[in-house]
């Protein structure tokens, strides 16, 4: 079974990043060689994501592609879209999304042909599967990324993601910590938390857990910074005040990710959301009153079946008041197995047309936002080496700047001057190491 090379390649969120991660460690623990060369590759596993309908296309695009391959799919697909995935290849393996340790045993079970129907079936059956303190091949080995938990509390009338990843488990807080520390012992200096829904923590144990945990990490004896990744606005509300305590410590990176999915309250009672606007705004305002630099990312679901003009318009007067500098659109996907995908689809032209209007005012107030930094001297983090001599660096706010630098600056701190400002990155020019 061993010496096999295997390519791994993965769609969607940094949950999937680091399951990536993850499986990479296990089989090359056991034996088989992790290769980036697809000609190399005897087997590719594809690490599959369904929030947007274009990276679906993609993934069956590649899928098709790869005919000749022996292929893994994994991720969220298996879960949502097997049937259609079949008719593409019949040939293909699915492991589900509450499988990813059973990597190496599933493709034993193929090698020795012991992969049947009901075999297969088991690989895609739901059930709590912990994924800490596992072995692990890291892409950035300065990044340190943990899904504190698995699945959600909601019930959106569109999301193919819970259909897959199920309800609420959160993991052990001991485990976590755990985990952390043995990658910052390892050279880690970023640390991401990661989930469906980071603000539901500890609500399937009874209670919200979240402040509990980040003081427990921040509790830990080395320098790094962490990244708190998205909270659905209805599990922060109940805590805001505690994590607006808890931003105040010099190792959170003020960036706060608060999907709305829409602005407009009607269309957010048809999707089954569980607040209203005022709710996130009350919760954008408080932060920004705190740290007037922080960064602001956002969702929001374009074209959903009952949205109007009107409620486009309260989009996009959402995105000109609050400005956020990272913002995630989604043409609305149907899918039969959910409320919406029940209902008639807008037309196509009235879609593009909003999206069009929506990243347009994005990218203009994303700019804007940005223009307070210029000629400004701030201090960062040089986490990513992108080129010979461009690095990639994060300020407190999580702002995206690269640096062009003939030295080796990687893992360093350095007080840069912006010079440039774009829609999503800044231009720094070195002014002296911290």
């Amino acid at each position: 079974m061993n010496n096999k090379n295997i390519l791994i390649e993965t769609y969607g969120c940094s949950a999937n990043q680091n399951n990536s991660e993850i499986m990479a460690g296990l089989l090359s623990q056991a034996g088989f060689l992790i290769t980036n060369n697809e000609e190399l590759a005897d087997i590719i596993i594809i690490n599959t994501c369904v929030v947007k309908s274009k990276t679906e296309s993609k993934i069956k695009r590649r899928i098709q592609d790869l005919k000749s391959k022996k292929i893994i799919i994994t991720g969220c697909m298996p879960e949502t879209d097997i049937k259609q995935l079949k008719k593409l290849n019949r040939s293909l393996i699915f492991l589900g999304t509450h499988h990813f340790k059973d990597i190496v045993k599933i493709i034993k079970d193929d090698q020795e042909r012991n992969l049947d129907e009901k075999k297969q079936e088991e690989y895609l059956s739901q059930k709590d599967e912990e994924k800490l303190n596992l072995p692990k091949v890291p892409q950035n080995k300065l990044i340190s990324i943990h899904q504190i938990s698995e699945g959600c509390l909601g019930e959106c009338s569109y999301c193919k993601t819970r259909l897959a990843k199920g309800k609420l488990f959160s993991y052990p807080q001991e485990s976590i910590i755990k985990s952390i520390e043995s990658d910052l012992q390892n050279g880690a200096k970023e640390i991401w938390l990661t989930s469906q829904d980071c603000a539901a923590y500890g609500l399937d144990r009874g209670k919200n857990e979240l402040i509990e945990l980040l003081d427990k990490i921040f509790a830990l004896k080395h320098n790094f910074k962490l990244r708190l990744g998205m909270m659905n606005p209805d599990n922060v509300l109940p805590i805001m005040k505690e994590m607006i305590e808890v931003y105040q410590n010099k190792k959170m990176y003020k960036f706060l990710h608060i999907p709305i999915q829409s602005a407009s309250n009607r269309v957010l009672k048809d999707m089954n959301r569980f607040y209203n606007i005022e709710g996130v705004e009350k919760i954008i305002k408080s932060f920004l009153k705190e740290f007037s630099d922080i960064t602001i990312a956002t969702d929001i679901i374009v074209g959903y079946p009952t949205e109007t003009e009107h409620d486009h318009d309260e989009n996009l007067h959402f995105i000109r008041k609050f400005k956020p500098s990272v913002f995630n659109l989604s043409k609305f996907s149907s899918h039969k197995k959910t409320e919406a995908g029940k209902l008639k689809e807008l037309p196509n032209h009235a879609i593009k047309h909003r999206t069009s209007a929506l990243m347009q005012e994005h990218r203009t107030t994303a700019k804007e936002n940005k223009e307070k930094f210029l000629n400004k001297e701030i201090e960062v983090f040089i986490n990513r080496k992108i080129s010979e001599n461009l690095y990639e660096a994060r300020d407190e706010n999580y702002n995206l700047i690269l640096i062009k630098t003939s030295k080796e600056n990687l893992g360093k701190n350095m007080n840069v001057l912006i010079k440039e400002i774009g829609v999503h990155h800044m231009m720094g020019e070195q002014s002296s190491f911290k």
